[in-house]
Formats: structure tokens, C-alpha cells, sequence
């Protein structure tokens, strides 16, 4: 497993820049991105310090964005990125137009993602890969990816706002989740975009040590295509041999 860790990140350029979130208030949590001089206000409902036994609000530019891509795909490792951004940047980011990125194209994702790298106080990837997959099971191997990411931040967060409504185990800081999160959160959503943006320049990387399955097209996912091929070439070394679809004998 540490040797297809290393593999991974052989394939792709470490990422060492990151991002920032809204502003926390005490009772329901209120996060706030100015932009154009237009305060764009959302509230998200949940005691959020009241759950973390925070006594004063948590700072912006140290409460991170966490979100994973590649959960459903049947091929490659499940990808998280965990941000801190500085309090500047949501005026920035908002202008850019980063929202949920399943809401933007490839093109567009990729931009973004640079342009927070750039500006991030911090932004850090974590994989779990196929082999742990297989081994503990998609959603724990999701959980474990988000940790990593986290745990490699510097400076350490003091709050981390996690997309979905699964918090990570024996993270050692303050976590909320947040149900539909790359929707409500710029922090959470600017992690989305970093994720998926990073995910699919190594799925099109091994694109060209395994053609015949057309990744470079469906990243890793079940499409008609890609299960067509799993049915006429069996499985890749990178493929998630405890999903279904990559069962079927070859013909």
C-alpha cells in the first residue's frame, strides 16, 4: 500500500499550496464572502461552536475545507483535499465563480484550481488507494483520505468543515459536517475543485498505461464504454476489485 501511495504521487506534482472559509458566528453558523461590495450571506443551520465546545468564534484563515472526489469510480484511488484560506481570498474566489466543482467543466475546474493553489494559505492532497479500497471498504477508505489531507496542513486547523454528514475518525481537531457542503461553503467547495482537479490529471496520467479503457473520457467511472472493456480485458491492477462491475471474468 505505501508503495502505491508513492506511485501515485510520482504521477502527479505534489500540491503545496491551499485556501480559506467564511466567518463562524455563535449560534447557527453564519458564513460570510463579500463580493463586488455585494455581502453574499449564507446560513448554513447548525449549532456548529456549540458541537466543537468552542468559547469564542474560530478564526477564518484557520478553519479548512475538506471534501473527496472518486468514490463512485471503479478505477484509481479515491482522492480528498483539505484547504485553508486566507480571509482575503473569498472576495477573489467568489469572483472567480468556484462553487460545487460537479457544477463546472473540466477546463474550468482546472483554472480554478490554480488559482487557488496560488492564493491558498495552505492546500494538501490525501489518497487512499485501490488496495485499501478493497481492503476496509469505499467509505472508510474516503474518511481515511480526508484525514490525510488534513493531518499535512500546516498550520494545523482549528476547525475543519467536512462535506457530507460523516465525520472522520481519530481526527485530533474540531470537525463539522455539512450535508450538500460544496454547495453552502466556498472553503469546502474550493477543496471539491482542488480534489477533482488533481484526481483527474492522474486518471488521464494512467490513461496511457492502460488505453483500452477509455479513462482519459470517463476518469475512472462505469461507463458503457469502460465496462465493455472490463468485460472483453478483465481488470487493471488499478481497478477496485471489490466493486461489482469489476467481477465479471473477462470473454
Amino acid at each position: 500500500m505505501p508503495a502505491q501511495r508513492a506511485f501515485y504521487q510520482k504521477l502527479t506534482d505534489p500540491i503545496s499550496n491551499g485556501f480559506c472559509i467564511g466567518s463562524v458566528r455563535r449560534s447557527n453558523c453564519l458564513l460570510t464572502e463579500t463580493c463586488c461590495g455585494i455581502k453574499v450571506v449564507r446560513m448554513v443551520q447548525f449549532e456548529l461552536l456549540n458541537q466543537c465546545s468552542f468559547a469564542e468564534c474560530v478564526e477564518l484563515d484557520m478553519t479548512a475545507g475538506v471534501d473527496e472526489v472518486g468514490r463512485g469510480a471503479l478505477f484509481g484511488p479515491v482522492v480528498a483535499a483539505a484547504v485553508l484560506l486566507p480571509k482575503a481570498a473569498y472576495e477573489t474566489l467568489a469572483v472567480a465563480g468556484v462553487t460545487d466543482s460537479k457544477k463546472l467543466t473540466g477546463v474550468q475546474r482546472s483554472h480554478l484550481s490554480t488559482q487557488i493553489r496560488a492564493i491558498a494559505i495552505d492546500c494538501k492532497i490525501g489518497i487512499a488507494t485501490v488496495a485499501e479500497i478493497d481492503r476496509i471498504n469505499i467509505l472508510q477508505a474516503s474518511l481515511l483520505a480526508m484525514q490525510r489531507a488534513v493531518l499535512r496542513l500546516q498550520p494545523t486547523p482549528a476547525l475543519c468543515l467536512i462535506d457530507g454528514n460523516q465525520r472522520i475518525p481519530g481526527l485530533p481537531i474540531a470537525q463539522q459536517t455539512i450535508v450538500r457542503g460544496d454547495e453552502k461553503s466556498l472553503a469546502i467547495a474550493a477543496a471539491s475543485i482542488v480534489a477533482k482537479a488533481w484526481r483527474d490529471e492522474l486518471i488521464c496520467r494512467l490513461d496511457r498505461r492502460y488505453p483500452e479503457y477509455g479513462l482519459a473520457a470517463n476518469k475512472g467511472y462505469g461507463t458503457v464504454h469502460h465496462r465493455q472493456a472490463l468485460a472483453r480485458y478483465g481488470c487493471s491492477r488499478q481497478h477496485r476489485r471489490s466493486f461489482t462491475p469489476c467481477q465479471a471474468t473477462p470473454k
